[in-house]
């Protein structure tokens, strides 16, 4: 699995040694032009990025006019459909909408689509439109269906964060077992509550297909000064988000913190 952390600013350039890949939020190309102009360079160094459309950042999608205009002028290597959160027709009706009115502007660029929804039924069926019509498929990390699932192990025991770690793995065996997960497309896994769930993808990523994940997690917990715990991570979710700390200019503590989580994800997802 290719593996990216969103990071500040100021340590871009040191990040391409620990990121397989960058990850761009569109939203902060309107403050920061010195954002937009790294990504720029890494494209033209033959670096691929991945252009989110900050709807974890802003609870909704980017503007899409906005939107379509970054995606044409930087050319990134894959850019993600507005997506409505956890909503299944809405992300649907979103799509089709970006399509009927960009459809141009849009050839010959892979697409990844969000799955969305709040119940397995609304998941699935978000899963299979994907699945027709998106280059890539892109499973998140914290549906809410997750704190649903009645767990074999410790039942009404489990903290939210430990149900999304839980989760998500669930949801995936479950479209498995259903015939309905489709292992021609890749996938990418976005976000992450606790670290230690990409352990379970070790066995299974390529064969299903999970090509790519994305998390700011240790990168946040080393500029907080929170170090991983071998093979395992932290125990808790950091609060911050790495769009609100995007401008922090990082000391060599923070730094050595950062590395040293960086690795252990690494190490975590058995690489």
């Amino acid at each position: 699995m290719l593996v990216s952390h969103e990071s500040p600013i100021a340590i871009l350039e040191e990040s391409k040694s620990y990121n397989d890949y960058d990850y761009a939020l569109v939203h902060l190309f309107e403050t920061y032009p010195e954002y937009y102009n790294f990504f720029k360079c890494s494209l033209a160094a033959g670096r691929e990025v991945l252009l989110d459309n900050s709807i974890f950042e802003l609870g909704e999608s980017f503007d899409p006019k906005k939107y379509i205009k970054y995606i044409t002028e930087l050319n990134p290597t894959f850019y993600i459909v507005p997506d409505v959160l956890e909503n299944a027709q809405a992300t649907m009706s979103s799509w089709n909408k970006f399509f009927l009115n960009f459809k141009v502007d849009l050839e010959d660029r892979t697409s990844i689509g969000v799955v969305q929804g709040n119940t397995y039924q609304e998941l699935v069926e978000c899963y299979k439109f994907m699945a027709d019509n998106a280059d890539y498929i892109a499973i998140s990390f914290d549906y809410s269906w997750y704190n649903k699932i009645a767990y074999s192990k410790r039942p009404g025991r489990l903290g939210h964060l430990d149900r999304w770690c839980a989760g998500r793995p669930h949801l995936i065996q479950r479209l498995v077992d259903d015939g309905i997960w489709d292992n021609t497309k890749p996938h990418h896994l976005l976000g992450a509550s606790l670290a230690r769930e990409f352990k379970t993808y070790i066995p299974v990523a390529s064969e299903l297909n999970i090509r790519s994940l994305d998390t700011s997690n240790p990168v946040v917990a080393g500029l907080l000064g929170h170090r991983y715990m071998a093979n395992q991570g932290l125990n808790h979710k950091p609060s911050q988000m790495l769009a609100d700390m995007i401008a922090t200019q990082p000391d060599l503590d923070q730094m050595d913190d950062i590395i040293f989580n960086t690795k252990q994800f690494k190490n975590i997802i058995g690489r």
